[in-house]
């Protein structure tokens, strides 16, 4: 008897299905772990707040690394996530032929609203088993950063992060490999666009 499995794309037939049209960008999807998954729409808190933090980071850290916005990564378990933000080392030209890979990543950045359980749960798991060092959630509903670091595989092979640390809007946090640059939280969170 066969089981009915999905089908699974490595990263180069995902590319593939984009250059032959199959995908667009107005599609709003991400190859998570050879799957094809259709993105959540982002409502305006998300947006607002994607916004704020993208301009904070570009004057907090300048030139001295690369700030992505809802661009690709890519990583080496079939998937091309698109995180919100991703602060990544060298210079943008330093991407022209491939997108970020995990040791090129310092921070990602995943800001959650309706997609919160998702990001703690799948897109945590992905960015530990990739071995990202620091991944960020914007808790949008709860007001508060979650810092995970450290990431591990436990014995029953399942990946996570050691260390979780949590930082309210009335706090702020040092970016991991810049701690002179502190990220002031109240202006991730500002009352009138979350209330």
């Amino acid at each position: 008897m066969n089981a009915v499995t999905p089908k699974r794309f490595a990263i180069a037939e995902y590319h593939r299905l984009i250059e032959l049209g199959f995908l667009t960008e107005g599609d709003r999807i991400e190859l998570i772990r050879g799957e094809l998954i259709q993105m959540t729409a982002k409502g305006t808190p998300h947006t607002v707040c994607s916004s704020i933090l993208c301009r904070q980071l570009d004057r907090l850290l300048g030139d001295r690394t690369v700030i992505r916005g809802q661009d690709a990564i890519a990583l080496p378990n079939q998937s091309e996530p698109e995180p919100d933000v991703v602060i990544a080392r060298g210079r943008d030209e330093d991407y022209l032929a491939h997108h970020p890979y995990p040791e090129d990543i310092l921070l990602v950045i995943e800001i959650s609203d309706k997609t919160i359980d998702y990001d703690q749960t799948t897109k945590l798991s992905l960015y530990a088993e990739a071995g990202i060092s620091h991944y960020w959630i914007v808790n949008l509903p709860t007001r508060e950063l979650e810092h995970h670091s450290q990431p591990y595989q436990n014995a029953q092979s399942k990946f996570s992060y050691l260390s979780k640390q949590i930082y309210l809007s009335n706090q702020s946090v040092a970016i991991p490999g810049f701690e002179d640059a502190l990220l002031d939280l109240s202006r991730l969170f500002p009352e009138s666009a979350l209330a």
